[in-house]
C-alpha cells in the first residue's frame, strides 16, 4: 500500500487443484448471491464542504513518502508519490467513487461505449471538447495512438512496467470527429475501462526515447486543474501550481507542495507549522489525541508530559537542579560530575518545554480515519519446504483466527474489525464476495489433522540441532546476513528486539500455552502498518516441492498435539517468518506475535527473522528467502487485469529458472488461470464478476495467502484544510481541496459546486 498509501493502478501493473471432492462445490462456485453490493467497511474521512464554503487561494503542504525517481506512472520505479501528481496534472478518463467503483470523468469524457462487439470489440471515447494541453493543443486521437503503441509490448526500446490491455488493442483511430476516439480490439477485452488513466500526452508517449526520459524530472505539458511547477530534488518536494488552462472548475488552492518527510517525523513537522496535512501512524495519532485533550481541558489539569507524567509549567526544575549541585559540592562530590548534574536538568527542562510547545501546535490538528483500499495477507511460500505440502499450507490458515487479528489493528483506531473475505476485491467494489469458505475458518482440530495427513508428528524424534549457517526445516536457501543468530522468546525479556536483524523460534519449549513473546507485544504504541509492494523486482526461483491430498475431513488429531511440537523425518516443523525491522512496522510485528501464538497451539513452531525495511521485499520476499511473511496489495476495480500477475501460476522460464512475475507465494493453479483469462474476454459484466469470484475461491483453496484485514487510513489534517484527508476508495478531487473560509461552517450538503 503501501502500504504506504499505495495508489491502485501505479502498483499493481508492475498447484493443479487437486481433488474436485475435496472441497464442496458449494463453496467453490462464486456467491451465490451475486446481484448483492457490498458497502464500504468505512466511509471516506475529507471534512466535505461544497466549493463556495472554501476560500480562493493558499498553499497546502502535504508530506509524502518520497519524491519519486519518475513522474511516469508506466515505469517500474514508478511510486505513490508518481500516482498523486499523475492525479493532479494529467487525464483520466475514469475515476474512483466511494465504492471503489470506476466512474466517467465528465472533465476529460462526454462518454465511452463499447459501440460493436462482433467480429471486433470497439469503443467510442467522445472526449469534452474543452479539454485541452497545457499548450493549448487538444486532447485527441493522436495521444491515445501514441500511449497504446508505447504500452502495447510490441517496441522493446519503451521501458515500460506493464502493458496490460494495450496489448490487446488492434488500432486506434479519429472517429467522425476530432473529439471521437475508436479503438478496436484485436482480442475482446472486459477492462477496456482501465485504460488511458492516466493519458499522457504524445510528447510524453512519442518516441522510446521521449517515454524513457522526458517524463522522469518534469512534465512539461499536463492537462489538470494543476501543473507542475517544480521538483526539487535538494529539499525533497514537489510544487504544484494551478493550471491557467483549465476548464474545469478552477483549483481553489493556489499551490499544493509534495513534500517528502519520514513518517517517524511526520507529528513534529506538523507541529513546526512545515506541513497542513499527512498520513501518520497510531503514535502520531496519540499525541494528537493527547494535544486535543489537553486543549479541552485547559487550565484544569497541569499538561500531560511524555509517559502520561504532568508536566510543570514553573521554573521549579531548574530551581532544584541549582539546588542540587550546591548539595553535591556539600558533600564532596567533584565540581564536573555536579555541572552534569546540572546539565542534563537544563535539558531535561528545554526537552520539555519543546514538547509543550508541540502539543499546544497540535490542538491545530485533527486525525481522519478510514480505510485505506489496500489489505494485508499472510503468504505462504509454497515454492519448497513444508509449505509446498498444500496440506501444511491450509493447517496453517485454519489455525488463524482472523477476526481476531484484524482486531488488533482497527479495533483501538475505532474502525470496523472485520477479516477481508477476498483477494481481489475490497467491500463496497463490484467484485467483492466473501469466499474464505472455501478454506473454512479456524478450526484447531482440522488443522492437526491435516498436518498429521501431511505426516507430521508430535512430539516425533528430531535431528541434533543445526549448526549456525546451516539450512532451517522452512524454505531452502541461506539467510540474510546477520539473520542466523537464534534468541529464545524468552531471552528476549526485557529487550524490545527493534535492531535491523534478529532472529528467535516461538514455541522452542514446547510450553503450547499460547502466550505471546515479549518481543510480540510491539513498543504500546498502538498499530501500524507498512505498505510493501514488490512491482518493480524480478523474480526467478528454482522450482521445487509438490503439493499433497487433502486431509480427510474430520481426521482425528493426537490428543497431545497441543502440546508438543511436530515433527517429520527428523526435522521439527519450523516456519521462518520474515518481518522488516523498521520504526514504522510495529503493527506487523504485534500481528505476527499473535499468529505465532495461533501456529504454536497446533504444534507448528515460527522462527521471526527481522531484517532491514530496504531487503525486506527485494532480499527476502521477491528472491523467496521466506516461509511466511506479511505485506499489502492494493485493491483494484480492474482485477481480473491487475491482480492476475499476482496469482498466475509460476512457469518455467528457458534458463530453468521459475517465472513468478508478482505471485511472491509461488502457489498458483491452472484453473485459476483459466479463470481470469475467461474473466477478460468476456464483455457480459455479471459473468465476468462470476468468474472473478470463483477465481477468488480457488485462490482461497490453495492457500497461497491469506487475507487479514483491510488497512487503517489515518491522515492528521490542519483543521481548517477541506476536501482532504482519509480519502478511501475515491480518487481526490484536486481542484476542490482547500482551507474553510473564514466564519464559514461545513455544510450539511457538500455536493454542490
Amino acid at each position: 500500500m503501501s502500504h504506504n498509501g499505495v495508489a491502485l493502478r501505479a502498483v499493481t501493473r508492475s498447484v493443479v487443484f487437486l481433488t474436485a471432492g475435496a472441497l464442496a462445490v458449494t463453496a467453490l462456485s462464486g456467491c451465490s448471491s451475486e446481484d448483492k453490493s457490498s458497502k464500504p467497511l468505512a466511509e471516506q474521512d475529507i471534512a466535505p464542504v461544497a466549493r463556495d464554503q472554501v476560500a480562493d487561494g493558499g498553499t497546502l503542504h502535504w508530506a509524502v513518502d518520497t519524491v519519486p525517481e519518475t513522474l511516469n506512472t508506466f515505469q517500474a520505479d514508478a511510486d505513490a508519490t508518481t500516482t498523486t501528481v499523475a492525479q493532479a496534472v494529467l487525464p483520466s478518463m475514469y475515476r474512483l467513487d466511494a465504492n471503489g467503483r470506476p466512474q466517467v470523468d465528465p472533465a476529460y469524457l462526454e462518454s465511452a461505449k463499447v459501440v460493436e462487439t462482433g467480429p471486433k470489440q470497439v469503443v467510442l471515447y467522445k472526449l469534452n471538447q474543452q479539454a485541452v494541453w497545457s499548450d493549448g493543443r487538444e486532447i485527441g486521437a493522436a495521444d491515445f495512438a501514441a500511449q497504446w503503441r508505447a504500452l502495447s509490448g510490441k517496441d522493446s526500446a519503451y521501458w515500460t512496467a506493464r502493458n496490460a490491455g494495450y496489448e490487446r488493442i488492434e488500432k486506434i483511430e479519429r472517429g467522425d470527429n476530432d473529439l471521437e476516439v475508436k479503438v478496436t480490439f484485436a482480442r475482446p477485452y472486459a477492462d477496456w475501462r482501465s485504460l488511458f488513466s492516466p493519458l499522457y500526452p504524445k510528447d510524453v508517449m512519442g518516441t522510446p526515447d521521449s517515454f524513457n526520459d522526458s517524463a522522469r524530472k518534469k512534465l512539461k505539458v499536463t492537462a489538470g486543474p494543476f501543473q507542475v511547477k517544480k521538483v526539487d530534488r535538494k529539499d525533497d518536494e514537489i510544487t504544484l501550481v494551478r493550471n491557467p488552462r483549465w476548464w474545469g472548475h478552477p483549483a481553489k488552492l493556489n499551490e499544493i507542495v509534495l513534500r517528502a518527510v519520514p513518517r517517524d517525523k511526520r507529528a513534529t513537522a506538523l507541529a513546526a507549522g512545515t506541513i497542513e496535512l499527512a498520513e501518520v501512524d497510531p503514535e502520531a495519532l496519540g499525541r494528537i489525541s493527547l494535544a486535543a485533550r489537553a486543549g479541552a481541558t485547559s487550565g484544569a489539569s497541569p499538561v500531560a508530559g511524555p509517559g502520561g507524567r504532568p508536566a510543570h509549567r514553573s521554573g521549579s526544575n531548574l530551581e532544584a537542579a541549582d539546588a542540587l549541585r550546591s548539595w553535591a559540592l556539600a558533600h564532596g562530590d567533584d565540581e564536573e560530575a555536579a555541572d552534569d548534574e546540572l546539565s542534563a536538568r537544563q535539558k531535561k527542562r528545554r526537552a520539555l518545554v519543546a514538547y509543550e510547545r508541540e502539543q499546544a501546535a497540535l490542538k491545530g490538528f485533527e486525525i481522519r480515519r478510514s480505510l485505506e483500499p489496500a489489505y494485508t495477507q499472510l503468504a505462504l511460500n509454497g515454492a519448497s519446504g513444508p509449505l509446498a505440502d498444500e496440506r501444511v499450507r491450509r493447517a496453517v490458515a485454519r489455525a488463524l483466527d482472523r477476526k481476531a487479528l484484524a482486531g488488533v489493528v482497527l479495533s483501538p483506531l475505532g474502525l470496523p474489525a472485520v477479516p477481508v473475505g477476498s483477494h481481489l476485491a475490497l467491500s463496497g467494489q463490484d467484485a467483492y464476495a466473501d469466499n474464505s469458505g472455501a478454506l473454512g475458518g479456524q478450526d484447531a482440530k482440522e488443522a492437526r489433522a491435516l498436518l498429521a495427513d501431511a505426516g507430521w508428528v508430535p512430539g516425533g524424534p528430531v535431528e541434533k540441532e543445526k549448526k549456525k549457517g546451516e539450512k532451517a526445516a522452512g524454505t531452502e536457501g541461506e539467510k540474510a546476513a546477520g539473520t542466523e543468530g537464534k534468541k529464545a522468546a524468552r531471552d528476549s525479556a526485557g529487550e524490545d528486539g527493534e535492531g535491523d536483524d534478529g532472529s528467535y523460534t516461538v514455541g522452542e519449549d514446547d510450553k503450547g500455552d499460547g502466550q505471546d513473546p515479549k518481543d510480540h507485544r510491539g513498543s504500546g504504541d498502538g498499530p501500524r502498518h507498512l505498505a510493501q509492494d514488490g512491482k518493480q523486482y524480478a523474480n526467478k526461483l528454482k522450482q521445487g516441492g509438490a503439493p499433497g491430498a487433502y486431509a480427510p475431513k474430520g481426521t482425528a488429531a493426537p490428543a497431545d498435539a497441543a502440546t508438543k511440537a511436530l515433527a517429520k523425518d527428523g526435522k521439527a516443523l519450523a516456519l521462518r517468518f520474515v518481518l522488516p525491522s523498521g520504526p514504522g512496522s510495529q503493527t506487523l510485528r504485534a500481528v505476527a506475535g499473535r499468529i505465532s501464538s495461533m501456529l504454536e497451539k497446533v504444534g507448528i513452531r515460527t522462527e521471526i527473522s527481522k531484517v532491514s525495511d530496504e531487503s525486506y521485499f527485494k532480499d527476502h520476499i521477491a528472491s523467496g528467502q521466506y516461509d511466511l511473511a506479511l505485506y499489502s496489495w492494493p485493491a483494484s476495480a480492474f482485477p481480473a487485469t491487475d491482480a492476475r500477475p499476482i496469482f498466475a501460476k509460476p512457469v518455467p522460464a528457458a534458463d530453468g529458472s521459475l517465472n513468478v512475475e508478482q505471485n511472491y507465494t509461488r502457489v498458483g493453479t491452472d484453473q485459476v488461470d483459466q479463470l481470469f483469462d475467461q474473466a477478460l474476454g468476456t464483455l457480459d459484466a455479471g459473468k465476468s464478476r462470476s468468474l472473478i469470484r470463483k477465481a477468488d475461491a480457488r485462490i482461497w483453496a490453495a492457500a497461497g495467502s491469506i487475507p487479514l484485514y483491510q488497512r487503517p487510513q489515518l491522515t492528521a489534517v490542519k483543521k481548517d484544510v477541506v476536501n482532504a484527508g482519509s480519502f478511501g476508495f475515491q480518487t481526490p478531487v484536486y481542484e476542490d481541496m482547500g482551507f474553510l473560509k473564514k466564519g464559514a461552517k461545513p455544510s450539511a450538503d457538500p455536493t454542490g459546486h
